[in-house]
């Protein structure tokens, strides 16, 4: 991590999600105050699920203007929406489906689609809505970290990495499904605000090598220029990093 990240260790996973669910509060309340409207690109996962159930919660759900927050999603599996390993379908079961928002403000990832018939479809949706020129800025991006030092579906090895103009590619997992579509570093380091959300034991050893700089490990390459880069992490997952305190990372 370069001294520009920043770094919070939370005791718990309880802990870790609720001050996420303050930084999601807090970011898309400024961007809607700012600009009107805020963009909020989702993650896959256990840990960002505990902050979507959270989120969704009555009194959680009064403190954003949601009516006014477009959602994406940073990855996707290539699986149908109803799928048990879509995505979409976790989030939509733990967030999207108490907030109902206006269908035209959620930017699905088809993922039924063959993968570079996905990401052409996603990448053409994206250039539509926010704009030929660069990679839009998007307000909040939540990222999850990979046992194996991924984020996203940007995995070690793959040529997903290597992309500097597209928007969003196909991507090979080494697991399965191992089709996927992603967001590509070029997106992700034109946010304002990206967010990391890291819990359990078994990630320590990637957080380690990411804390390092290790630029073997993909998500050390999620760095914005003009924004802000926050890895929120529960305790176990912070092992590996003990004693460097919760500063900027250096």
């Amino acid at each position: 991590m370069s001294a520009a990240i920043e770094r919070e260790v939370l005791a718990t996973p309880a802990e870790l999600a609720a001050a996420a669910a303050d930084v999601v509060e807090t970011e898309l309340a400024a961007a809607v105050d700012r600009d009107g409207a805020a963009t909020l690109v989702l993650s896959g996962g256990s840990t960002p699920r505990a902050l979507y159930r959270l989120l969704a919660t009555p009194e959680r759900r009064a403190r954003v203007p949601w009516d006014r927050v477009e959602f994406l999603f940073g990855d996707e599996r290539c699986v149908r929406p109803i799928d048990v390993d879509s995505n979409y379908r976790m989030a939509h079961e733990a967030l999207l489906g108490a907030l109902a928002p206006d269908p035209g403000s959620v930017h699905r990832i088809r993922g039924e689609l063959p993968p570079g018939e996905a990401a052409a479809d996603y990448e053409a949706r994206l250039r539509a809505r926010f704009g030929e020129a660069g990679p839009p800025r998007f307000d909040l991006v939540l990222l999850g970290l990979g046992g194996d030092g991924h984020t996203a579906s940007l995995f070690p090895g793959d040529a997903a990495l290597d992309e500097t103009a597209r928007l969003a590619v196909a991507a090979r997992a080494p697991v399965e499904p191992r089709d996927r579509v992603t967001l590509t570093f070029p997106v992700l380091n034109a946010a304002r605000r990206v967010l990391f959300l890291v819990a359990g034991a078994d990630k320590a050893p990637a957080v380690a090598r990411v804390a390092s700089g290790d630029a073997t490990a993909p998500a050390a390459r999620v760095a914005p220029a003009a924004g802000r880069c926050t890895w929120l992490l529960d305790r176990a997952a912070a092992a590996g990093i003990a004693g460097r305190g919760t500063d900027p990372a250096g």
